[in-house]
């Protein structure tokens, strides 16, 4: 290896800009979300100066993160921790309501407690809300950070800048993709395998509308394909399994994918037959 080949490298670290290690940034907002949460906390508080004592800690980690990450851009790192923590309550209560909507959209679920500590449509959606509001900050980096930490946990893909309305119900959830410039509204329930995405992928439209709308209460069932920034799916509407949508719905409608062409071969043995099934005779003997 040549001795330039190394100094060119060395050069590029030093010009590198700062940025905070993903691990420490996804670590702190997991410890955010056990303050939060009582359900997903790994200690017990017993006196509120203990408690008020570990919110501080959080904020003073959280500033000396965003003071790397605003060191080689104009950003102001104390306002926006402020601001970040003045957002909180707001974030709380909406991740509540989408625990109950969760817990009420599930039939295996026993209770919003369970949701929070175990569904990773929880956990996607809980880690989406934090990243959405440091994107609303223009925190750079930190957001995406954040989204590819959730989407590696629980295989649910939420970019930081889609907009998505109070009790957001995600069931199972693998393999949901939902675009930047996704907007959803009130008390929509996603299944899995759902894609809400583009049908360009050209740079020049990067700073366009490129994803679909989806009103409110629309349920998309799994491995749905929405696809477009002129889609909208008109409010109360239902969107069957394995669809391919490119154009806007009305609200109320109700499309689902017809197989006409699907046949059903006939099995050569019925297993159930013990007369014709030697093993099964040889057994009950």
């Amino acid at each position: 290896m040549e001795q330039s080949f190394l100094k060119k490298l060395y050069q590029a670290h030093r010009n590198a800009r700062q940025i905070p290690s993903p691990e420490e940034v996804c670590q702190l907002i997991n410890e955010l979300l056990q303050l939060l949460f009582p359900e997903l906390a790994n200690r017990d508080f017993h006196r509120f100066r203990e408690f008020e004592h570990s919110f501080q800690t959080f904020r003073l980690k959280l500033g000396q993160i965003l003071e790397v990450t605003a060191a080689s851009s104009v950003l102001d790192a104390e306002a926006i921790e402020q601001n970040f923590v003045e957002r909180l309550p707001h974030i709380h209560a909406l991740l509540i309501k989408d625990a109950e909507a969760i817990c009420q959209g599930d039939p295996a679920a026993i209770s919003a407690t369970e949701v929070i500590r175990t569904y990773p449509g929880f956990y996607a959606i809980a880690i989406y809300r934090m990243a959405h509001a440091l994107h609303q900050l223009k925190v750079p980096m930190i957001p995406r950070m954040l989204a590819e930490y959730a989407h590696g946990k629980t295989g649910i893909d939420i970019h930081p800048a889609a907009r998505i309305g109070e009790s957001f119900c995600i069931d199972h959830g693998t393999g949901i993709v939902i675009g930047e410039t996704v907007e959803i509204g009130n008390e929509v329930k996603i299944y899995q395998g759902v894609t809400l995405g583009a049908l360009s992928i050209k740079k020049e439209m990067a700073q366009t509308k490129r994803h679909p709308t989806i009103g409110d209460r629309v349920i998309i069932y799994a491995g749905a394909t929405i696809l477009g920034g002129d889609t909208l799916i008109g409010h109360d509407s239902v969107v069957g399994g394995n669809v391919w949508i490119t154009r806007s719905l009305p609200p109320y409608s109700r499309i689902y994918y017809k197989a006409d062409n699907l046949a059903k071969a006939p099995r050569k043995t019925d297993p159930s037959n013990t007369s014709s099934n030697p093993s099964s005779n040889k057994a009950a003997k």
